[in-house]
């Protein structure tokens, strides 16, 4: 793979930076809307270290710049800020947007340097509570333009931050309605997942999705399931997701499981790569975040997918789940309420959760598609370039 061979251009570029290209919201987004702009003529170049997602990237039109954006030291901000400055200089370079604070501090010094806009868009509820720490993510408010994901992160801008960027508007993270279609996804690739997954005839499918991490609540998953199971037999819980490092807590998830005589109603599937499949193998999506999410990326795909989703009372998950009509939302750590959510979806039986299911498609269609995020995103980046 040449990394960092200059392509043919065919516009001005658009540097994204991002710190790897494994998974994650701020990585999906990096890549669609590279698709975008390579689709509109501009010429789509990505800082990152790299990662599972470089070739994706490279399909969309992409050109990955391998750059170690997720380095945090004074001198390696420094380095990588010299190395945006040379890019921007020889790769026609317009337009630089960060997705990530580190390297946002690296573009911030290299857009000054030469007058170049500066877009952010800000993916996470970053922890606020010292005034270091805001100082440090403040860089993501002191370019020309922010994006916030959702209006829950445009409202925590406002409301945690004393300094306040040039312009921030809100553009909500869209969903791809033609990969996340159910009638476009082949009950083959249905079937190897629930054949992977070691699903019985019979079971109901809880697809719990998102890396493991103690922030993402596996654990009051595992809660709920050792209460559900007496009434409820047939159960099936799939955890997709790396531990990514964190084999502790992973640890901790096997001996939670093991402890509630669960082994026979838990799969951890580690990293699934075919995610519309994932959520269609599901009866029941379960995002059950401790902290909020500035989106909320499982329930916005698995409601496209016409899947019923619980998830939790907070951030961006609000402005995706109707309550009661697309899924439900429950107190953020409460393996009780989500017990409670759970068993009311499986009482309602088939039926009931394919109109909620139907119900929650709709939702998607009418706010959060991924062609409305690449049109505002683009018509920001035009409006800076004038």
């Amino acid at each position: 793979m040449n990394q960092n061979r200059p392509a043919v251009a065919k516009g001005p570029a658009v540097l994204q930076i991002v710190p790897t290209l494994n998974s994650g919201g701020a990585e999906r987004s990096t890549i669609e809307i590279a698709a975008a702009l390579a689709r509109e003529g501009f010429t789509p170049l990505v800082a990152s270290e790299g990662g599972r997602m470089v070739g994706e990237l490279e399909a969309a039109g992409g050109e990955w710049i391998s750059m170690p954006a997720n380095a945090k030291s004074p001198l390696a901000l420094l380095a990588n800020a010299r190395r945006i400055v040379e890019l921007i200089r020889t790769r026609n370079i317009a337009l630089v947007h960060a997705r990530s604070r580190a390297p946002a501090w690296s573009a911030l010094w290299a857009t000054r340097r030469t007058g170049t806009p500066f877009v952010t868009t800000w993916h996470g509820a970053h922890s606020a509570e010292s005034a270091p720490k805001r100082y440090y993510n403040s860089v993501m408010l002191r370019g020309d333009a922010v994006i916030a994901n959702s209006q829950w992160t445009a409202d925590h801008i406002r409301s945690t931050y004393s300094y306040q960027p040039k312009k921030l508007i809100t553009v909500p993270r869209g969903v791809d309605l033609t990969a996340f279609d159910p009638a476009g996804t082949a009950p083959s690739r249905v079937d190897a997942l629930r054949r992977d997954w070691h699903v019985r005839d019979g079971e109901i499918v809880i697809l719990f999705p998102g890396r493991l991490s103690r922030r993402k609540g596996q654990l009051v998953l595992i809660d709920a399931l050792a209460q559900l199971v007496r009434d409820f037999p047939y159960l099936r819980a799939v955890l997709a997701g790396d531990a990514q490092r964190r084999d502790d807590y992973a640890a901790e998830i096997g001996r939670a499981v093991e402890r509630n005589g669960l082994a026979t109603h838990v799969t951890i599937a580690g990293h699934v790569q075919d995610m519309p499949a994932a959520y269609l193998a599901a009866d029941i999506v379960v995002s059950a975040t401790i902290e909020p999410e500035a989106f909320g990326r499982v329930a916005a795909e698995a409601a496209a997918l016409e899947r019923p989703v619980i998830a939790t009372d907070h951030g961006g998950a609000r402005e995706i789940i109707l309550p009661g009509q697309s899924g439900f939302l429950v107190h953020p750590g409460d393996a009780g309420a989500l017990t409670e959510a759970l068993r009311e979806l499986l009482v309602m039986g088939p039926v009931g959760r394919v109109q909620m299911g139907a119900r929650g498609r709709a939702r998607i269609r009418d706010r959060f598609t991924l062609d409305r995020m690449t049109a505002d995103t683009i018509a920001l980046y035009r409006e800076l370039l004038g």
